[in-house]
C-alpha cells in the first residue's frame, strides 16, 4: 500500500479567449509539486510550503479545503500531511490556485486507492477554487485533473466534455509580475451584454470545439476570438494589445488573456512558431521594467503526473 507520493499539478489556461468559464487546457513545462503522505494524526496537516508565502491553516489554504471536503466525504481512518512547493505564482492568471486545489484530491484519491473518479474529484477541488475566486467554477480545474482541452457543461451536476486537439498545437505564456486576483476582475465585468456580441460568442465557442475535433487550424484562428470579456479585462494588462498585435504578425493562431490575467497566453502551429512567439513578447516587456516570465508548452494530455510514490 502506497503511503506517501510526490505529484506533479500543471498550470492551466482558463477562458480560452471565447469560453468564459467553461474553456480550458493543460501546460505541460509549469506546475507545482506536491508531497502528501498518511499520517496517524487524522485530518488535513499542511507541513511545509516553499515558493511563496501561504497559509499553512487547512481551512485557509486552498489544497487544505479541497482535501478536508475530500476526507468528510471519505472518513479514511488515517489524515495526511501536504507539502507544497510552489512554482505557479498566486494570481498569474495560469491556474495557481486550482493546482493547488486539485493536486491535493489527486493526490490523496491515489493514497486511497482511486475510490472516486476524475468528475468527483473536480468537484471536491472546487471547494478549494471558491476560497480564492470567491465561487465555484472548474475552468481550469478541469483541464489540471482531465488532461488537455476541456470544456465544463455543466457544473450542477457537474459535467466535463474532455476535447481532442491537433498534436502539433503549442502554446507560448508570458506572465507579467504584475498581481491581479481573480475577485478583482470578475468585478470589472458588464453583467449584461449585447444579443449580438453573445451571438458572436456562442459561434466562436462551437466553432472552437469543431476546430479541435478537425485539426483545422485556420478554423481555430478565427474562433480565438473574445467580444465579452476582453475589451475590459485588457485594460488592467499593461502592453496587452501591443502583445497581441506582435504575437499574430508573427505566426500565432490566436492571442488571449489566461484566466483574469495578468497572464497572455497565444497558441500556434508548431513549437518553431510558438518559440518565435516568445521571442516578440520577450523584446516588448524588456523595454519595460515590469518583471517577467515566458513559457512555451505543449497541450498536456494527462494532466497530474506521479512523479514518485512509497
Amino acid at each position: 500500500m502506497t503511503n506517501k507520493i510526490k505529484i506533479f499539478s500543471p498550470a492551466t489556461v482558463a477562458n480560452v479567449s471565447c469560453g468564459f468559464d467553461v474553456l480550458g487546457f493543460c501546460l505541460d513545462t509549469v506546475g507545482d509539486e506536491m508531497v502528501i503522505k498518511k499520517s496517524a494524526k487524522k485530518g488535513i496537516h499542511i507541513t511545509k510550503i516553499e515558493g511563496y508565502d501561504l497559509p499553512y491553516e487547512a481551512e485557509k489554504n486552498v489544497a487544505g479545503v479541497s482535501a478536508l471536503a475530500l476526507i468528510k466525504d471519505y472518513k479514511p481512518d488515517c489524515g495526511f500531511e501536504i507539502e507544497i512547493y510552489k512554482k505557479i505564482k498566486p494570481g498569474s492568471g495560469i491556474g495557481s490556485s486550482s493546482a493547488s486545489a486539485a493536486g491535493s484530491v489527486y493526490a490523496i484519491n491515489e493514497l486511497l486507492g482511486r475510490p472516486y473518479n476524475t468528475t468527483q474529484l473536480t468537484n471536491f477541488a472546487m471547494k478549494g477554487e471558491a476560497l480564492a475566486s470567491g465561487c465555484e467554477h472548474a475552468d481550469n480545474i478541469a483541464p489540471a485533473l482531465f488532461g488537455g482541452f476541456t470544456l465544463v457543461k455543466s457544473c450542477t451536476p457537474l459535467k466535463v466534455l474532455k476535447i481532442p486537439c491537433p498534436e502539433d498545437l503549442y502554446a507560448t505564456i508570458v506572465h507579467p509580475k504584475i498581481e491581479i486576483k481573480t475577485v478583482e476582475s470578475r468585478a470589472i465585468l458588464p453583467q449584461k451584454i449585447e444579443l449580438k456580441h453573445a451571438v458572436q460568442q456562442w459561434a466562436n465557442v462551437g466553432s472552437l470545439v469543431h476546430a479541435m475535433y478537425t485539426n483545422d487550424y485556420d478554423l481555430i484562428r478565427e474562433s480565438l476570438v473574445d467580444v465579452v470579456v476582453e475589451p475590459h479585462r485588457k485594460k488592467l494588462i499593461p502592453n496587452f494589445d501591443l502583445v497581441k498585435t506582435e504575437s499574430l504578425k508573427n505566426g500565432a493562431l490566436g492571442c488571449g488573456i489566461s484566466g483574469s490575467g495578468p497572464s497572455i497566453f497565444t497558441l500556434s502551429k508548431g513549437k518553431e512558431t510558438a518559440e518565435a512567439v516568445a521571442l516578440a513578447m520577450q523584446s516588448i516587456y524588456s523595454k519595460t521594467n515590469i518583471e517577467f516570465d515566458i513559457y512555451v508548452s505543449s497541450i498536456n494530455k494527462e494532466g497530474m503526473k506521479i512523479m514518485n510514490n512509497e
